[in-house]
This record gives C-alpha cells, sequence and structure tokens, in this order.
C-alpha cells in the first residue's frame, strides 16, 4: 500500500509522533512522502495554533508567543530540521572540497557558520510570528504556514536534483518526486497561502511570500548542487526552517 507506506514515512519522518513503521521504503514511496508532507505535518499545525490561542487567552506578550510555538515545533520534529540547517550552513563554508564538505555535515560537530544560521533563521522565525499573533485570525495562520512551510521538501526533491552522496537519509527522497506532482503540490499550497492572506487582511502579500520561498528554495539547491555535487537530507531540513522564515516574514507585513 504505497500510500500508506508514504504517509507513515512522512509522518515518522518529519514529526515526533510514533507510527508504525512503513512496510516499504523505496523510491516511489519516498516521492509520494514528500508530496504528502504538508499533510503529514497536521499535528505540529494544530499544536501550533493551540499554542497562540492558549497564549492569547492568558496574554503572553507576542514575542513569548512566538518563541513558545518555535520551541513547540523543535520539540515536535526532534529540533530534525534545525540539525539539517546547523550542518548545511558549516557544510557549505567548511571547504571548496566537496568531501570535505560532506564530511563536515556528516560527523562535525555543530561550528560558528552553524551557529550563525540557527540564531539568524530562528530570529527572523520569532521576529515574523511575534507580529503575526496578534492579529484576530494568527492562531490559525499560524497553523497553515507550518504546513505550506513542508512544501519546500517537494520542491527540493524534484527529479532532476541529483544527491550529494548514495548513502543517508536523503537518498531515497532527492530526485523521488515527479515534476506534475510538484507542480501540483504549488498550486494547492497556493490556493492555503491566498486562504491564510484573506484571514490576515492581505492575500497578495502572502502570495508573494510563496513566490520568495521558491525563489529561497531553488537558491538553497543550486548553491547545495555547485558546491557539494548534489544535495543531502541535511540540505532538507535547511529548506524547511528558511521556508516557514520567509513564509512568516510576509505574513508579518500583511
Amino acid at each position: 500500500m504505497t500510500v500508506r507506506d508514504a504517509w507513515l514515512l512522512a509522518t515518522g519522518t518529519l514529526t515526533a509522533v510514533r507510527v508504525p513503521p512503513p512496510g516499504v521504503v523505496d523510491r516511489r514511496t519516498a516521492g509520494l512522502a514528500m508530496v504528502l508532507a504538508p499533510l503529514a505535518v497536521l499535528p505540529l499545525a494544530l499544536a501550533a495554533a493551540v499554542v497562540v490561542l492558549v497564549a492569547g487567552w492568558i496574554g503572553l506578550p507576542p514575542l513569548a508567543t512566538a518563541y513558545v510555538v518555535l520551541v513547540t515545533l523543535a520539540l515536535g520534529t526532534r529540533a530534525f530540521h534545525w540539525d539539517g540547517l546547523a550542518d548545511t550552513a558549516d557544510g557549505l563554508t567548511a571547504s571548496y572540497s566537496p568531501a570535505r564538505s560532506l564530511e563536515v555535515m556528516r560527523t562535525g560537530p555543530v561550528g560558528p557558520a552553524g551557529v550563525v544560521a540557527v540564531v539568524l533563521v530562528s530570529g527572523l522565525q520569532a521576529a515574523g510570528l511575534a507580529a503575526v499573533v496578534r492579529h484576530d485570525h494568527g492562531w490559525w495562520a499560524v497553523g497553515l504556514l507550518v504546513c505550506v512551510s513542508r512544501l519546500s521538501l517537494a520542491l527540493a526533491c524534484v527529479r532532476g536534483v541529483p544527491a550529494a552522496r548514495a548513502d543517508g537519509l536523503g537518498a531515497t527522497h532527492v530526485g523521488s518526486v515527479p515534476v506534475v506532482a510538484a507542480v501540483a503540490s504549488l498550486l494547492v499550497c497556493g490556493v492555503v497561502v491566498g486562504f491564510a492572506g484573506n484571514g490576515l487582511g492581505s492575500v497578495w502579500t502572502l502570495l508573494a511570500g510563496l513566490v520568495a520561498m521558491v525563489a529561497v528554495v531553488l537558491a538553497l539547491l543550486l548553491r547545495g548542487v555547485r558546491r557539494l555535487g548534489g544535495i543531502t537530507g541535511d540540505v532538507l531540513g535547511a529548506v524547511v526552517e528558511v521556508s516557514f522564515a520567509v513564509l512568516v516574514l510576509a505574513a508579518a507585513s500583511a
């Protein structure tokens, strides 16, 4: 059952929700899992929305609410994507040698570039969220943006993007998503983003944010391919966190 296996793979990989292991993990299953990623993280989206609602009821300041949302998402993903962001930043700044960069990403402790990347991206996310949660509809808009940010996985794993190495968690996923499926996911997420924008008072601002997110993902992919010869699972984690930052900043300016 490819759909069931893909759902279990996406949920088990992208969230801390305990699910049975998928029966089959091949490229077809992995590709479908990446397409299903925005739906698979619905538990995270719900948790983030509940945090915003409860924080509003108890009068928690917006910036504090934003950081509690980030802590909730980090716990809900086992900080998986943050680790990928840190490793990607360290790898891309470690050396001009692809082999050395990949070795740093695989085994090295978090270095200065990784720390700076995590601090800057999390700071941007918090700043954007602090503005969004002030809005009456901010709670469900935040939830929707959590889901849409995972569209970046389908885009990053589209066919034609090479894997930097043959092993590792990302090897099965990279290049596994058909172009048609990636485009369809983008269109569906465009509708969802438009809905969130309507709730926040500016549809076009959120759609522009989605376009900016796609551009940033493509830039990261291009950089990864040029420096590493392809992308890894760490790069997939990086695109998720950067995409969420872009989306919430767009929402903040709505």
